[in-house]
């Protein structure tokens, strides 16, 4: 019998992400794919109350669980980086052993790591975006280094394809670059190796709302 579509997901470990990618690994799975959303123990008990029947769940160590004393923003996106990658890793061999071996990995943009693990074990991965594609082509520039930063207060800039943008439609980070520095690497990093990936997976939206 030839053996079933496994895709593995993987959001990061905040309610904002894991909301459209876990409706996006329900969509998946209504499609005949077998799915398993992977979590991390940060998160784990919030996401056994929505586990769903079609989804198939997997936890992960992130490290939270050792973690004693209070640790800066960048401890622990360092500590969560170095545990989910090992942790991640160990995941997808076991899945490899299995009677379903995975064949493609969707995983949190902010996670462009997860790419390189998991070609290194033998499957295929794409970013999934789960802000909206204006906020994404703001963080896109900025990694390019087309806009410049720190911005000045009251300044403004001009995007391909957007309206003019003023300092009140902008992250906070692109003014104060220290104020939020190891949150401003997580986001502008995602874009650091998007290009070698197949699929680009964005959440977007046609419209907001019908024009009355």
């Amino acid at each position: 019998m030839e053996r079933e579509t496994h895709i593995l997901v993987i959001p990061y470990p905040i309610q904002g992400h894991i909301n459209p990618m876990l409706q996006f690994s329900k969509r998946l799975a209504s499609k005949g794919p077998r799915v398993t959303f992977v979590t991390t123990t940060s998160i784990s008990k919030s996401i056994q109350a929505q586990a769903s029947s079609s989804v198939n769940f997997e936890i992960i160590s992130d490290g939270s669980e050792e973690v004693e004393n209070q640790e800066s923003l960048d401890e622990g996106l360092q500590r969560f980086k170095s545990k989910v990658s090992e942790s991640l890793a160990k995941l997808i061999q076991r899945h490899n052993s299995s009677k379903y071996p995975p064949k493609f990995l969707v995983y949190d943009s902010v996670m462009p790591w997860a790419l390189n693990i998991a070609r290194q074990l033998g499957i295929d991965g794409a970013p999934f975006f789960t802000q909206s594609c204006v906020v994404n082509a703001i963080y896109y520039h900025a990694h390019r280094g087309e806009i410049k930063m720190p911005l000045e207060e009251g300044s403004s800039i001009s995007l391909p394809s957007m309206p003019s943008l003023g300092s009140n439609d902008l992250p906070s980070f692109l003014f104060d670059t220290g104020l939020y520095a190891a949150l401003q690497n997580l986001l502008v990093n995602q874009f650091s190796n998007f290009q070698d990936a197949n699929w680009l997976l964005c959440n977007t939206f046609d419209k907001l709302e019908d024009e009355k």
